[in-house]
C-alpha cells in the first residue's frame, strides 16, 4: 500500500516515481555537463589537463552536503506542519539555473569564472537532492521503493546522456552560450513534474528523533559503507574524467566525443543499471562489486595499451571506453547502492544514504584531481595503467569490505 499524503488519499508510486525521475534526470544532466562535457569543451579549446583536472573540484558540495543534510531535513520536515520539498526543489533548482546562466554568458573561459558559478550550480543541486531522496523514502514504501531506485539510476544516466552527449554535441554545433540554454530549458521542464505534484499537499511532519550525523557515524555499517564507497569509487571513477579529453588528442570533435557519450550513457548505461539489478539477484552484491572491479581493470590496460602503441582498431578502441564508462560502472554502482540501502537506517535513511554519497564525491573529486596531474606528468598510457593497477588492487581490498554480504 502506497504513502498517504496530508490529504489523506493514497499516494501513487507512478505519479511519485515520474516526479523524482524528472529531478533526477535533471541533476545528471547538470553533472553530465559539468564532469564530461565540459572537459572536453576545454582540452578542445587547447587547455592543459592540469587545469582540465580542476573540475574534479566542483565534486566538493556533494564531497561536504552530508554537513547540513540534517539541518535541510529538519527544514522539510517541519513538525506537526507539511512537509517543504517543494520550497526545498523550487529554491534550489533556481539557484542552480542562475549559475548555469553565469556560465553560459560568461564562456567555458575564463576557468576560475567557470568554476565559480558552477561550484553555486553544484551546491544548490546537491542540496535539492538530500531534499528528493528524503522524499522519495517518505512516499514510497517497502516494495515501492525499488521503482524510486529505478528512477534514481534510470534517470541519471538518461540525464548524462543529455549533459555529456547532447549538450557536447550542441556545442559543436551552435556553440557554448546556445548549448547552455538548451541545458538550462531542459533542468527547469524536468522539474516541473515534481512542483505539479507537491502543490497538491504533503504529509505532515510526526514527532521524532532529530535526524543526526552522530548517530549516523555510531553504527559499524555506516563506517564500513564509507570504506567500500572509497575503495569501489576509485576502481571505477579514477579514470572515467579524462576519456574525453583522450579522445578529443586522438583527433576527435566534440560532436563526436558527444555523441559517444551519449550512446554510452544512453544505451549501455541503462543495459548496464539493468543488468547490474538482475546479477545482484542472481549472484549477490559481493560477486558484482568485485566482478566489476576486475573486469574494469581489464578494460583500462587495455586503453592504456592503445595509448601506447595505437595497437587497437577504432571500433575496439571504442568499445572499450562505451564498456568501462558505461556498462561495467553502471553494474557496480546497483550492486554498491544496494548495499547502501541496506545499511541505511530507514529513521534517518536520508542522512545515512547522503554519507555514502558524500563519500562516493570526495573519492571521485580527489581522484579527478590526481588524474589530471598523473597524465599532464606521465601521458595517457602510464596514466590508464596506473588507473588499471588501482582498479586490480581494489579486487582483494573489495574481498574484505564486503565480507558477510550478500
Amino acid at each position: 500500500m502506497g504513502a498517504r499524503n496530508a490529504g489523506g488519499g493514497a499516494v501513487s508510486p507512478w505519479g511519485v516515481t515520474l516526479a523524482i525521475g524528472g529531478l533526477y534526470v535533471g541533476q545528471s544532466v547538470i553533472g553530465g555537463l559539468t564532469w564530461s562535457g565540459l572537459p572536453a569543451v576545454l582540452r578542445a579549446q587547447g587547455l592543459p589537463l592540469e587545469h582540465v583536472g580542476l573540475l574534479s573540484l566542483l565534486a566538493l558540495p556533494w564531497a561536504l552536503k552530508f554537513l547540513w543534510a540534517p539541518a535541510v531535513e529538519r527544514f522539510r520536515l517541519p513538525q506537526g506542519r507539511p512537509a517543504r520539498s517543494g520550497a526545498v526543489v523550487l529554491i534550489g533548482g533556481a539557484a542552480a539555473v542562475c549559475g548555469l546562466g553565469v556560465a553560459g554568458i560568461v564562456g567555458p573561459t575564463p576557468l576560475l569564472v567557470t568554476l565559480a558559478a558552477l561550484m553555486a550550480v553544484a551546491c544548490a543541486t546537491s542540496t535539492v537532492d538530500i531534499a528528493v531522496d528524503g522524499y522519495a523514502v517518505q512516499n514510497l514504501r517497502d516494495r515501492e521503493l525499488g521503482w524510486g531506485n529505478a528512477a534514481q539510476v534510470g534517470g541519471g544516466y538518461l540525464g548524462h546522456a543529455l549533459g555529456a552527449g547532447a549538450f557536447l554535441a550542441a556545442v559543436g554545433w551552435v556553440g557554448w552560450g546556445p548549448a547552455v540554454g538548451l541545458a538550462i530549458l531542459a533542468v527547469a521542464l524536468l522539474a516541473v513534474p515534481f512542483l505539479l505534484r507537491v502543490r497538491r499537499g504533503e504529509p505532515v511532519g510526526a514527532p521524532g528523533p532529530r535526524p543526526s550525523l552522530r548517530a549516523a557515524l555510531a553504527r559499524a555499517e555506516i563506517r564500513r559503507g564509507l570504506v567500500l564507497a572509497a575503495i569501489h569509487v576509485t576502481a571505477q571513477k579514477t579514470a572515467m574524467g579524462l576519456l574525453g579529453p583522450f579522445f578529443v588528442d586522438q583527433g576527435w570533435s566534440l560532436a563526436q566525443v558527444g555523441l559517444l557519450n551519449g550512446a554510452g550513457s544512453l544505451g549501455l548505461g541503462v543495459v548496464g543499471a539493468g543488468l547490474g539489478g538482475w546479477l545482484v539477484r542472481r549472484l549477490g552484491i559481493r560477486a558484482v562489486l568485485i566482478g566489476a572491479a576486475g573486469v574494469q581493470a581489464g578494460v583500462l590496460g587495455l586503453i592504456g595499451l592503445h595509448a601506447a602503441t595505437g595497437a587497437l582498431p577504432a571500433p575496439a578502441l571504442i568499445a572499450l571506453a562505451l564498456a568501462g564508462g558505461s556498462l561495467v560502472m553502471a553494474t557496480g554502482f546497483v550492486a554498491l547502492y544496494a548495499q547502501f540501502m541496506r545499511w541505511s537506517d530507514p529513521a534517518q535513511a536520508g542522512v545515512d544514504f547522503t554519507l555514502f554519497q558524500s563519500a562516493d564525491a570526495a573519492v571521485s573529486m580527489t581522484t579527478g584531481l590526481a588524474a589530471g596531474l598523473l597524465a599532464g606528468a606521465l601521458g595517457y598510457a602510464a596514466f590508464f595503467w596506473i588507473a588499471a593497477a588501482l582498479a586490480l588492487a581494489a579486487v582483494p581490498a573489495l574481498v574484505w569490505a564486503t565480507r558477510g554480504a550478500r
